[in-house]
Parts: C-alpha cells; sequence; structure tokens
C-alpha cells in the first residue's frame, strides 16, 4: 500500500520560507515522478511543481515560479518543497502526489488525473 505523508506546513508571515516534506512507502520515491499541488478554500486544486522519476527535470507553477524548488532525496525516500519569499497568497492546503507509470525518466506530470497517490496534506498560512 503506497503511503504519502506530509510535513513542514505552519504559519509563517510574509517574506518567510518553508520546506515541506513527503515521506513515502511502500513504493520508492525513485521509482515515482512526483508532484506538488495545492489548494485554497474556494478555488480549485492547482499545481506547484513536479519532478521527475530521474530527478533531472523539474517544472514549476506559474503563481510560484522562482519561489520554490522541488528536489528529492531517494535514501530518505521523501521529496521536498522548498517555499522562499512566502505570500499570504500562498496560503493552502499542499499535498504530495505520486505517478504510477512513466513515459520517460526525465517526463513531469502537471495534471492532478495523471497522478495515482495522494497524501492528506499539510496546511500553510501565510500572515501579512
Amino acid at each position: 500500500q503506497v503511503q504519502l505523508v506530509e510535513s513542514g506546513g505552519g504559519l509563517v508571515q510574509a517574506g518567510g520560507s518553508l520546506r515541506l516534506s513527503c515521506a513515502a512507502s511502500g513504493r520508492t520515491v525513485s521509482s515515482s515522478p512526483m508532484g506538488w499541488f495545492r489548494q485554497a478554500p474556494g478555488k480549485e486544486r492547482e499545481f506547484v511543481a513536479g519532478i521527475s522519476l530521474s530527478g533531472g527535470s523539474t517544472y514549476y507553477g506559474d503563481s510560484v515560479k522562482g519561489r520554490v524548488t522541488i528536489s528529492r532525496d531517494n535514501a530518505k525516500n521523501t521529496v521536498y518543497l522548498q517555499m522562499n519569499s512566502l505570500k499570504p497568497e500562498d496560503t493552502a492546503v499542499y499535498a504530495c502526489a505520486a505517478r504510477q507509470a512513466y513515459s520517460g525518466r526525465n517526463t513531469v506530470y502537471k495534471r492532478q488525473e495523471e497522478y495515482d497517490y495522494w497524501g492528506q496534506g499539510t496546511q500553510v498560512t501565510v500572515s501579512s
């Protein structure tokens, strides 16, 4: 059974930083393309960042580009989302996701329907 557990969320002031973690079990991070999504109250789920199976390719949503970095640590079976220069509009529940299949080691997936496994999410609140 694949399990994804996020951690690292919390309350931070605007301009601050957070690093979210997504620990995987049942399937190794190295075997899965991974992604981060977020959902704010009353809004649709939004793609934040994705990383290919190889770890060599990443892609970011327009709203966070330049402020976030996705990475993986295969030894720890964990994916990270480093977030800097946080804004109040970044407030949301952040969830990580894993895809079962891949078409290439450098393919990044950006749509929520392309992912098969999801964590429950961690709350990030950015105060002004």
